[in-house]
């Protein structure tokens, strides 16, 4: 009879055994004070839990003879997953990126190269750089390091190499590193700038009439309506109007 496979994503909490689950004959029982109360045969030792109103939970099931504390499991869980949280909290990333130069990069493009580089380090991932020669570009390889060193030049503030540049068949590669949070500098894409306000009053003034001109500029470009009296009828195209010359009060 086959044993169904636990699930990789499961915790540890999950696969603990607590009270009748324990198999071992003898365990050794911690307290609930972290002290040692010795081994006990695991009758002996549930009724102990018992007599605490607590569980008896095994923490090390792998040691001779299993190692059991007296707590509550739900408290232990919320130990488990405690520590859990913290390690993954101080856990480096593992995410890389890459940028990709060449030997006769543009300076707006290194710098678009190198902002998209802090963003990054900023992010805690690591930056893997490759210069990449193409044809004759072999030639003059003292080129592509002069493009790597400023690159490393302009990037120190939010990270550092973790080998020297080598030259590895036709590109220059490099792994960069974030540096700690405490020793990094701030991104400058996430500082704002303060808002440009006018100089002097008049200025201002000037700003909040512009609307009130806008709108004067604009009734006075509109034509006006012509006004057409009763006596100044509109002429029906080239029909006489009997009625044209009529009066009426």
């Amino acid at each position: 009879m086959s044993r169904p496979f636990s699930p990789r994503n499961s915790s540890p909490a999950s696969n603990l055994r607590v009270n009748g689950k324990i198999r071992a004959r003898d365990v050794r029982v911690i307290g609930p004070d972290h002290k040692q109360l010795g081994v006990f045969p695991l009758n002996d030792a549930l009724n102990l839990a018992r007599q605490h109103g607590v569980d008896l939970v095994e923490i090390s099931p792998n040691a001779m003879p299993p190692v059991c504390r007296l707590v509550e499991i739900g408290k232990f869980r919320y130990e488990l997953a405690k520590k859990e949280k913290e390690s993954r909290k101080h856990q480096h990333a593992s995410t890389v990126k890459e940028v990709q130069l060449s030997p006769r990069i543009d300076p707006h493009d290194l710098g678009i190269k190198v902002q998209h580089a802090i963003n990054f380090l900023c992010e805690d991932m690591k930056v893997k750089v490759a210069l990449k020669f193409r044809g004759r570009e072999m030639a003059h390889t003292e080129i592509g390091f002069e493009v790597i060193n400023k690159f490393i030049e302009l990037i120190a503030p939010f990270g550092h190499p973790d080998f020297q540049p080598k030259l590895v068949g036709r590109a220059i590669n490099l792994m960069i590193s974030p540096l700690p949070r405490a020793k990094r500098a701030k991104n400058p894409r996430h500082e704002t700038g303060e808002l440009h306000e006018p100089d002097d009053a008049e200025d201002a003034d000037e700003a909040e009439d512009a609307p009130e001109k806008s709108l004067s500029e604009k009734s006075t470009a509109q034509p006006a309506k012509a006004k057409v009296s009763v006596n100044e009828q509109p002429s029906t195209g080239g029909l006489n109007n009997p009625f044209a010359g009529l009066e009426i009060k």
